[in-house]
C-alpha cells in the first residue's frame, strides 16, 4: 500500500498515531503545519508518489532523502523503486 508521496513509510512513523495523521496521499496539508515541497510537488504533476516521475530521483527528493537531521539515507527512494515495480 502506498503511504506517502516520497515513499515514507507512515505506518513506522513515530508521530502518526499520536497526530492523527493518515499519510500524506490521504490529506491534504502535513501534521506539522507546513506545507510539503515533495507533496505539493507530486501533486501538481499527478502522480501518487515521486518513484513515478519522470525526474526520479530528482534533487528535491534526494535532499529529503538524505537530509543530515530527518533524512533517511536513501530508503525512501528505495521505496519508491519498490512501489512503481509493485504497482504499475
Amino acid at each position: 500500500m502506498i503511504e506517502s508521496r516520497c515513499g515514507i513509510n507512515c505506518s513506522k512513523c513515530e508521530y502518526k498515531a499520536s497526530s492523527g495523521c493518515k499519510g500524506c496521499v490521504n490529506i491534504d496539508k502535513p501534521f506539522w503545519g507546513e506545507n510539503c515541497p515533495v507533496k505539493s510537488c507530486c501533486e501538481s504533476k499527478k502522480r501518487l508518489h515521486c518513484g513515478k516521475c519522470e525526474m526520479f530521483p530528482c534533487d528535491l527528493l534526494k535532499s529529503f532523502a538524505y537530509d543530515k537531521e530527518q533524512g533517511d539515507n536513501g530508503m525512501r527512494i528505495e521505496q519508491c523503486r519498490k512501489w512503481t515495480n509493485e504497482y504499475q
